[in-house]
């Protein structure tokens, strides 16, 4: 008898839970969106197809409209489907929708830095990386004589292959790498640098990690998968690698600075300590490199030195 009432007992309190979880998911949506309705714990995840979530949301919007809600298990979103759509949010209310949305593989950067900050300080330090940089050349001719000086370096190493099938990865990476270094840290990579190889085989890992189906179940259910073995404990070791690398970068500029004469934007983002966190030095160079070494990949050199401009105001 004394099982059957635990039993029970447990029962009524599942059934409880279902209820209050339909509840409070049915009364928070009333002025959002529509959207197809959400299960208890996992919401929409069984309607969209994780291997290919644009066809799904493709198939929702012709549903529901351009706007509608979708909750990835506890998680509610507002998804903009369309040119349209997006473009009234970007262009016409950028203000109100400037905001950025919580990655729990990245949560020891939240509220930190550029890309994850929500804070307050999101505008002031926004200001300041960008004129920083413009001092150091961005967008002026200093970062073309910049970037033709390392494309000097590049060409010399493509010639070492001659003219043999090769894996570009690294080798045309590196060049951009070099680039966004020397005006962060004042400091060059060798092509066969260690250290170069591994901050690149960790942001092309993350890159390409972020995108498979386990970092999007994991990133909606971080909550119940945290502590499960996974893809998602090596982009949290690479980000804390990473990290830990500008960290020693910083402490290098730290015993020499001179604040009469900066030498990078490293040591002007120190004489802003109080005002700015390091982890602005941890955005341009986390989400710089992979970014612009995708693009070298992609596209001839040409192509990249020409979109480096409009990623340096991507990244900010």
């Amino acid at each position: 008898m004394a099982a059957l009432g635990i039993t029970l007992a447990l029962l009524v309190w599942l059934v409880t839970l279902l209820f209050i979880s339909i509840w409070k998911q049915i009364h928070s949506s009333w002025n959002l969106p529509p959207g197809p309705f959400p299960l208890p714990i996992v919401g929409n995840v069984l309607q969209v197809d994780l291997k290919d979530i644009p066809k799904s949301f493709a198939r929702l919007a012709e549903r529901f409209g351009p706007v509608f809600t979708l909750y990835l298990g506890t998680r509610r979103v507002v998804v903009l489907h369309g040119y349209k759509a997006v473009k009234e949010v970007l262009l016409n209310r950028k203000n109100e929708f400037s905001g950025r949305g919580k990655i729990p593989a990245f949560h020891m950067y939240e509220q930190k830095g550029i890309i994850f900050n929500n804070g307050p300080t999101w505008k002031d330090i926004r200001r300041f990386s960008l004129t920083t940089l413009r001092d150091y050349g961005m967008g002026k001719q200093g970062n073309e004589e910049r970037i033709q000086r390392e494309a000097h370096f590049l060409l010399e190493e493509l010639r070492k292959t001659r003219g043999q099938p090769f894996d570009p990865t690294f080798l045309v990476g590196c060049a951009p790498c070099n680039v966004i270094a020397d005006i962060l840290f004042n400091r060059r990579f060798n092509y066969d640098d260690k250290k170069c190889l591994r901050l690149m085989s960790m942001f092309n890992a993350n890159f390409y990690l972020l995108s498979t189906p386990w970092l999007q179940l994991y990133n909606n259910f971080s909550d119940y998968l945290h502590y499960l073995p996974g893809s998602h404990r090596k982009v949290i070791a690479n980000a804390s690698e990473i990290k830990a690398y500008t960290l020693e970068m910083a402490k290098e500029h730290l015993q020499s600075l001179d604040p009469s004469c900066p030498r990078d934007f490293t040591d002007c983002l120190l004489m802003e300590m109080e005002k700015v966190p390091r982890a602005t030095l941890l955005d341009l160079m986390g989400w710089g490199v992979p970014g612009t070494s995708l693009t070298a990949c992609s596209w001839k050199w040409r192509s990249t030195v020409e979109s480096l401009g409009t990623l340096w105001k991507t990244w900010l």
